[in-house]
């Protein structure tokens, strides 16, 4: 799914009423129609009363084409027109005579804070104030009147985007609606995948409105949203008399003193992501936990008992994964650089490898093109930077990757995976109950497996960090956030389409 920025996003009307063809005030029809959609699906509306506030531009032409579908269920919404400006849009006028039809349902003009409703807290509220159209901070009345929005309990829903908020950057500082629901007219927007921006989001979705195909298809844009539909046509068919060594060998250097439990995760994580084989290299010391953990690993001992401190023989495996509990010893870190100098397959790199190049940051220009690497922010902070907020930091990943032609896998909420060419891939799977010890470790053995799979290593961090997050919402979805933990993850995976 493509995220243009709102200019491209607002041309994509333009390009619609003119190919289609259709007229501008059907299209609007067709938006409010799937707002409509989404209310009596979601909602229990006819057990609350809902308020729209309008404002005189096409969003508030959306709501009140919604007040007017609503009707035809029986359901009588409450219009206020707020009147910020002296004329409405075209279609705006056209839907409010139309309205003006249905004498059933109340229309108030709001001139004023003394027009302000009382909102009660079992109310849905619903904003067509502004939308995507707005790009300044709002004052006067709107802000008044969005500050009285905002002081309740009731349900908000923001129709396209939240009214004060740009939708391609960081909310400005001004007065911003708050909304439970922000309901997308076809595309993301940037403005929902910053967290500064999560009280002026709350759950989104993208609503289809049939833009037309050949607009989506060539809009530009550095920007995507993996959905699902990105993910199955990526996924390998299994052949009938295909056998272990068709899907791989990968090769998992994790683990030191205190830290075995990094490497038996990864490990499992590996072998339930569809690996042929799997070699875990690892100190002495942890063998045994290997072996009764998953006896389905093969093991490489490394000379030491506590660290890895020797580079195996890297001739037989099709991909390395390294890092998870690794540690930090000056061995370690020898060990780790002559793993980069010699290693000629594709490779992951996380959690402690991340950290020893961060003390090391001439390493970056020798890790081998596309390989990846998969920082939490304060792992990415350490490598390459402190920014002043989410938007630069994306920048600066954005930068990073080109620069050093590298996959750089920013974990968290929606992680980001920025590629080499200077695109975006955000995730749309995933919950905060991931955020616990291991949950990354996890995510390290699956890439690392589809990698020994053959996937490219862009292919293996988009389906990756998707199916790593699937498994995470699955667990959410079993046992809660709270309870969950990262070997509930392992368990639940699956590849299934």
């Amino acid at each position: 799914m493509k995220i243009p920025n709102i200019q491209s996003a607002r041309a994509a009307d333009a390009y619609t009423i003119e190919n289609e063809p259709i007229s501008s005030v059907d299209l609007m029809e067709r938006a409010a129609m799937q707002i409509y959609f989404w209310l009596m699906k979601k909602l229990k509306t006819k057990e609350s009363s809902i308020k729209i506030f309008c404002g005189m531009g096409n969003n508030g032409g959306d709501g009140l084409v919604l007040a007017r579908l609503l009707a035809s269920q029986d359901i009588y919404a409450q219009v206020y027109i707020v009147h910020v400006s002296d004329n409405f849009s075209h279609d705006c006028e056209v839907n409010y005579e139309r309205l003006k039809a249905i004498p059933e349902i109340p229309v108030y003009g709001v001139f004023s804070t003394d027009d302000f409703p009382k909102i009660d807290d079992s109310d849905i509220v619903i904003d067509a104030l502004f939308g995507s159209g707005l790009s300044r901070p709002l004052e006067g009345l709107a802000a008044e009147m969005v500050n009285h929005l905002n002081d309740n309990q009731a349900i908000r829903i923001a129709i396209d985007i939240a009214s004060g908020l740009n939708g391609d950057s960081i909310n400005n500082g001004g007065v911003i609606f708050r909304p439970d629901y922000t309901l997308s007219m076809q595309f993301p927007k940037m403005a929902f995948l910053y967290p500064e921006n999560e009280p002026f989001v709350g759950k989104w979705e993208v609503l289809d409105i049939k833009i037309h195909p050949d607009y989506i298809e060539n809009i530009e844009t550095a920007n995507f949203y993996t959905t699902a539909d990105v993910i199955k046509p990526l996924l390998h068919k299994r052949g009938k008399h295909s056998h272990k060594g068709t899907y791989g060998h990968a090769l998992l250097i994790a683990g030191s003193t205190g830290k075995t439990g990094a490497a038996l995760l990864a490990s499992e994580a590996c072998m339930r992501s569809g690996v042929g084989l799997l070699t875990t290299h690892l100190p002495g010391s942890a063998m045994l936990p290997l072996q009764v953990y998953l006896p389905e690993a093969m093991i490489s001992p490394d000379k030491s008992d506590n660290n890895f401190s020797e580079v195996p023989d890297l001739q037989p495996y099709n991909a390395v994964g390294v890092g998870p509990g690794l540690g930090k010893a000056e061995e370690t870190a020898n060990a780790l650089k002559h793993l980069i100098q010699e290693v000629k397959v594709p490779m992951v790199l996380d959690a402690d490898a991340l950290n020893i190049i961060s003390e090391n940051k001439t390493w970056l220009s020798f890790l081998p093109e596309r390989t990846i690497i998969t920082p939490h922010p304060k792992e990415f902070e350490r490598l390459f930077g402190k920014t002043d907020n989410s938007a630069m930091r994306l920048e600066l990943q954005r930068e990073m990757s080109v620069k050093n032609n590298i996959i750089i896998v920013l974990k968290g909420a929606n992680t980001a995976i920025t590629f080499p060419g200077g695109s975006c891939f955000f995730n749309s799977t995933g919950n905060p109950g991931m955020a616990t010890a291991g949950s990354g470790d996890v995510l390290t053995g699956i890439i690392l497996s589809l990698l020994a799979q053959r996937y490219t290593p862009e292919e293996a961090a988009i389906i990756g960090v998707f199916m790593h997050g699937r498994a995470g919402d699955k667990v959410a979805a079993e046992k809660g956030m709270e309870a969950m933990i990262a070997g509930d993850v392992v368990e639940t995976l699956d590849f299934r389409p």
